[in-house]
């Protein structure tokens, strides 16, 4: 290594580092509790898995809980010894070499960048259909998404405590929503009586593929359960808090995810629930057939909780951005960081350009910036692509767990093989199940982007190989210390 290499690593490891020992463990249960988003999740997502898996929405939501469980065993391992900004590019460059970490901060962009923008969507057109429905007014959903994006970029600048203290406010109050309008349908009885038959797979009115298909948007719904990784630099002993941030995070809002389906299954009744789609808002009826005052309560939830996403995602994607900026295998002005607030500013606004850029394309080709149609696809289509693209992360954190662990002392058959190898195999088998099963346009081709976009990374890996081996060498070198681990970067 060069004096100049040891002098810019020293730079990465002081001046360029995020602030340390800011975040407690109600911080890291609250990054990744708000990525998931109860109310969002609750209110809009089962709609999507609705066309395929119906009434047997909520046997897919309690089985999405239970194969993230055993996925996140794998990333909690890797958490508990090597935790980073830099979440699952840092595990799987250290386990599976850095030509792998490559492929998956390319994954992983796609994954956590497309939040953002799925979001603004959302948020636009909910309450540009809100707005007009309730007061006549027709404000584009566009217009409607600029203002939280910008204070998602305002938030993500102030710092991270700011931005933990923010969505801690909204996850409460949107979780005391969720659960109490799922209470109170359950009490009323429901359409036609409480019953368990929701919970049967025999209930999809499409057999296995639908089950199948409404998977992975219930995963969409999970997607950020590891949100609490990425605080790697920033929390308070991170080798004990982030594992239990995403142990506690995934039960507590699995939980509202499973008990909220059923309740919204059991107060629309299974027609209603069959014949759902993704522009449909099922929890505005159940609040006016069940609790009229609670209508504007759900309204106000239902922004928050995409607020809170937005936010908590932002600060996910900006610091896997700053840490690959810092290994530089991205640019480096990625990696820098503002001297007084210490974020990193550089990542936030590429991201914040990104968003906005991404939700006007995407909106333009699939429905208009006028039209709520065009927000609600910008939610579908992003909203499923991106969870394609978390599956490899997951399936090759999986793996990398594996090969990290197989020689260690507190090697563990159970935590260290088998449930990698079931978690894995799940991701594995769900992406391909994709390709099999899902027929329906513009998801079918979706799944052979991911593909596209994995052969992509993969070049690039090998181009970085060859041309800046020395780089590519460094990478998922920097800890939670920020400094230069030596013997990996000598491999």
């Amino acid at each position: 290594m060069t004096a100049t290499d040891r002098t810019r690593d020293g730079q990465a490891a002081g001046g360029q580092r995020l602030r340390p020992n800011s975040v407690g463990l109600l911080g890291t249960v609250i990054m990744s509790a708000a990525i998931m988003g109860p109310a969002v999740s609750t209110f809009f997502n089962p709609q999507f898995s609705t066309p395929f898996s119906g009434y047997a929405t909520p046997f897919v939501y309690l089985l999405a809980l239970i194969v993230t469980l055993i996925v996140a065993n794998g990333i909690m391992e890797m958490a508990r010894v090597a935790p980073s900004a830099g979440s699952f590019y840092t595990y799987i460059t250290r386990a599976l070499g850095p030509r792998a970490g490559f492929v998956t901060g390319g994954l992983m962009f796609v994954a956590y960048a497309l939040l953002a923008p799925i979001e603004i969507g959302l948020i636009g057109a909910y309450l540009q259909e809100t707005f007009r429905q309730e007061f006549g007014v027709n404000i584009p959903w566009i217009l409607i998404g600029i203002v939280p994006w910008a204070a998602m970029a305002i938030l993500a600048f102030e710092g991270i405590r700011t931005s933990l203290r923010t969505a801690l406010a909204l996850f409460v109050a949107e979780s005391a929503v969720v659960v109490g309008m799922a209470l109170i349908v359950v009490i009323r009885g429901g359409a036609h009586g409480v019953t368990a038959a929701p919970i049967s797979p025999t209930a999809s009115p499409h057999g296995f593929g639908g089950i199948v298909t409404g998977f992975v948007f219930a995963g969409l719904s999970f997607v950020g359960f590891e949100g609490a990784t990425a605080l790697g630099d920033e929390a308070r002993r991170p080798h004990r808090t982030i594992p239990l941030g995403i142990l506690f995070s995934t039960l507590l809002v699995g939980g509202i995810y499973f008990f909220g389906t059923w309740a919204e299954a059991v107060g629309l009744g299974q027609a209603k629930m069959n014949a759902l789609t993704g522009a449909d808002t099922p929890w505005n009826y159940l609040a006016a057939t069940f609790a009229p005052w609670m209508k504007w309560l759900v309204v106000l939830a239902s922004v928050s909780s995409m607020f809170a996403v937005m936010i908590n995602s932002n600060n996910g994607i900006v610091r896997i951005l700053h840490t690959m900026g810092r290994e530089r295998l991205l640019p480096e002005q990625l990696g820098r960081i503002h001297a007084k607030r210490r974020t990193p500013v550089h990542a936030i606004v590429y991201e914040a350009a990104f968003a906005i850029l991404v939700a006007i394309v995407i909106g333009l080709l699939s429905g208009g910036l006028g039209s709520p149609i065009g927000g609600s696809n910008v939610y579908g289509y992003l909203g499923f692509a991106l969870t394609l693209a978390i599956l490899p992360v997951y399936a090759l954190t999986s793996a990398a767990t594996i090969r990290f662990f197989r020689k260690r002392d507190d090697f563990s058959l159970v935590r260290h093989v088998l449930l990698p190898v079931a978690g894995g195999g799940f991701m594995v088998a769900l992406l391909v199940g994709q390709i099999i099963e899902n027929s329906t346009p513009p998801y079918s081709w979706m799944p052979w982007a991911i593909v596209a976009w994995l052969v992509i990374c993969g070049a690039g890996a090998v181009w970085l190989g060859r041309n800046r081996s020395a780089e590519l060498r460094r990478a998922g070198s920097i800890m939670a210390t920020g400094e230069l681990d030596e013997e990996l970067a000598a491999r």
